[in-house]
This record gives structure tokens, sequence and C-alpha cells, in this order.
């Protein structure tokens, strides 16, 4: 199976516009028009992702073409990730073909952005190494798609790249798709909680050590650098470490070998280092703190991840995500999320980034009971929707761009829950048609 995107839609306009948009991203697409081509494009080079829509023949509006060819598929080995394509009229059946193994949905006529996500976790989703349960560097906003160029331009290199960002912006996440686009991708990626690693153990645990060497030393064992030969140790948590451990770390690094425990002579390493901290830059910088040669070591690039609340047009994307998984996992019917879930998703200030707002869908499917997400599901109600400050009069630039981003956020919002009908997403706003109108063209919807 290659990694190609195919799309199975009758309306050749359609399939034209859908294959041109995802060239730009990810290479090569193909299109067909009916099933029966369909079939001899799996017989020749079965496509990773397949957009299906869900009627074929003229007149026909019932869905019933898409979800037999759906079930064809479900039953191959070689079954792509679906996406159904439908109508919003079509939703209840799009959701019935979740139920029997679509990877999701999209309506249409479709979200640019959206669409391409979607694909893109479609994608991941056929990539036995994904890990951050199933999601990958999802999102369209300016920092996630610049730090996703960035990635691109570093990891074919050999360059040692220090990744910043607070707790939960998906650092691991990011080290791993330098490694899976690095001429290292074959070999391991070892990661390694550098903070948590006890003085006494820490030459032992990355150098290894030899039978014999101390007590519990019953035989040879392999270090980290060892157990990474040819692939990428990912060093997390680097800002933890004491000043003594990171003075023998910059010796390994000088050196490009290590002497295990208990040998006579050192061992040249072959990885190629990755690392990541929480640190406050202007602490990393403090010689008190960190080592300044041993930062100099590690920082030939250094990749900044953007904290969730700089990046709040990705937050319902993630959570869509996330529920889709979770959905998954725990056998659960898909549902939409609310407007009014999708607003506090959004507006919530998310401290604990994207680790926190995973942790709110999962709760959000086990615990909902309601035909759609709300606020509740995810632990955010009322007093959370006020949460955020109010913006003065002499607001900054900056804080005049966070308010227009939310709005944008929750006329999409309102505009998925009344699917595409003018009239109820205007009332679930509590504004007028002619007000919403305005604000789709200011916003570009």
């Amino acid at each position: 199976m290659t990694d190609s995107i195919l799309i199975l839609d009758d309306d050749p306009d359609v399939a034209m516009a859908a294959r041109l948009l995802l060239r730009r991203r990810f290479g090569e697409v193909k299109a067909v028009h009916q099933p029966a081509q369909l079939w001899l494009e799996l017989e020749r080079t079965p496509p990773a992702v397949l957009l299906l829509d869900m009627n074929f023949s003229g007149g026909r509006a019932d869905g019933g073409e898409g979800l037999a060819v759906l079930r064809q598929l479900m039953s191959r080995r070689d079954a792509p990730a679906v996406i159904m394509m439908t109508a919003y009229a079509e939703v209840a059946l799009a959701v019935e073909a979740v139920k029997l193994g679509a990877f999701d949905f999209l309506t249409k006529p479709w979200d640019n952005a959206k669409l391409l996500a979607t694909v893109e976790a479609a994608l991941a989703s056929r990539q036995p190494q994904a890990a951050g349960h199933g999601s990958a560097l999802l999102g369209e906003s300016a920092p996630m798609r610049e730090l996703r160029a960035m990635i691109a331009s570093v990891a074919p290199t050999e360059a040692n790249v220090l990744i910043l960002g607070e707790n939960g912006v998906g650092k691991e996440l990011v080290a791993e798709a330098i490694h899976t686009a690095s001429r290292r991708s074959a070999a391991t990626f070892l990661a390694v909680d550098m903070g948590a690693l006890p003085e006494s153990t820490f030459e032992s645990e990355l150098f290894g050590h030899r039978k014999g060497s101390f007590t519990d030393a019953r035989s040879d064992r392999a270090g980290r650098f060892q157990a990474a030969r040819g692939g990428t140790l990912f060093l997390d948590e680097i800002g933890n470490m004491p000043l003594a451990n990171q003075a023998k770390l910059l010796t390994a690094l000088e050196r490009r070998q290590v002497t295990p425990v208990g040998a006579d002579k050192p061992e040249a390493i072959d990885v190629r280092i990755v690392s990541a901290t929480n640190l406050e830059e202007a602490r990393l910088v403090d010689a008190a703190c960190f080592r300044p040669d041993l930062l100099y070591r590690l920082n030939t690039i250094v990749l900044r991840v953007p904290p969730l609340r700089a990046r709040r047009d990705d937050i319902v994307l993630l959570a869509e995500h996330y529920l889709r998984h979770y959905a998954r996992q725990y056998g659960k019917a898909a549902r939409p999320l609310d407007a009014s879930a999708a607003l506090a998703l959004s507006q919530h200030s998310w401290p604990g980034n994207v680790r926190a707002l995973r942790h709110a869908c999962e709760r959000a499917v086990i615990l909902s009971a309601s035909a759609s997400y709300l606020p509740g599901d995810f632990g955010l109600d009322g007093e959370a929707l006020s949460a955020a400050q109010p913006v003065p009069a002499a607001a900054s630039a900056s804080e005049a761009l966070g308010l227009a981003e939310r709005e944008r956020a929750a006329v999409a919002a309102a505009m998925q829950r009344a699917e595409g009908n003018i009239s109820a997403a205007a009332k679930l706003l509590g504004v007028s048609r002619a007000a919403l109108y305005r604000k789709l063209e200011k916003h570009g919807l």
C-alpha cells in the first residue's frame, strides 16, 4: 500500500477541486468517478486513503451506494482509510458509515482546512509508528504550519535539535516526526526522561554497564546510547537534570563515545540527539541552572512548540479528532459537538495544553449521555466559559485578534451544529440572518 490518496466522486468538478487542494500538501492524488474504476485502482496500487462519495447514480440520494462500497472495502485486508463525503442531509448516514468502519466523514461543500486535517489524520492512522493515541501534528493554524515546515527542513539533516515548549504541547510527537522524516527512520527512536534518572544510576542507564561492576549488575547491559545505535535518542526534560549529570552527558556528546560502567575502554556512539525541555528560556541560559557548553551542543536547531492558547483555531479540530478516537476505543456511537461546547473549548485557556484537551475529550466520550457533546461533558461549565478575562476597550492588537478567532470558532461551530442551515445557525448565535451572513463573509466561512 502506498501513501497515495484516491477520490471516488461521480461529479468531475467536485473530484477535481478536492484533487487540486490535496495535491499541494500530499503529492499523489487520483480521482475516479464510478465504483468499477475504484476496484481497478485497488488491484493496481491500493491507496492509503479513499475519499468516498455517498451516491453515484443520477437521482440517488439515499447513500446506499456509498455504504455498499464501504462494506465491500471493509472486507478487504488492504482496505484504505475511508473518509465519506456527504451532503448535509446525509449526516445520519455518514454516522452510520463510521460505525461500519469509515475513518471519518466530511460534509459538502467542505472546509479546506478541515479536509486537509482529516486526510492528514487518516494518513497518520495508517502508520504503525504513529504515537500520541493515533494523533499526528494536527492543526492548520499559522504556528502549526510553520512548525511542520521547520520539521521538514530540519529532519533530513544530522543536526541536533532542541525542542522548547510547555508541558502537554506534544514535544515528543515533534521529536518522533523529526525521526520519521529523517534518514534514520528505519532504526530505533528511543525516548529517555532525563529528569527521572537518579544520579546514582545515570551512567549505567545511559552508557551501560558490565557484569559485576556493582552489586545488582548480574549481566552486561547496553545503555540507551547503545540501544539507539543508528537511530534517534530523544532526551526529554533535560532542564531537570542535575549539573553533575549534565557534565557527564556533555563529555559523551563531545567525544562521541561512552564508557560503560566497569569497562576499561570507550565505545563509539552513532545516534542523532533530539532533546526537549519545558524550562523557560531565561532559565535555560542561566549558568546556575544549565551548563552553557551543553546547551551549545544541544541547540544547533531550536524548535518552539506553541501552547494551545496560541493556536485557538485548532482547538475544535483537535477535539473532534480525539472524540472520534475515544469513541472508537470505547465502542461509543459518534456524535456531534454542540455549538456551545465548541465555543467553550475554544475560549478555555488550556493550561495543560493538548494533553489536557485529550483527557477532557476522553472524559466526554465516557460520561456524555446527550445526543451531542455539551460543555459539561468536558468539565467546562458556565464558570469556565466566563474564565476568560474581558478585554478592555483599549485592547491590544493581539487581544483583538483573539476575539476574532473566538468569533470565527463560534460561527463555524454554529454552522456545523445547524448542518448549514443559516436560519438555525443564526438562532443558535442569537443574531439575525443578515448579521450571520456578514460574519460568514468576514471570516471566509
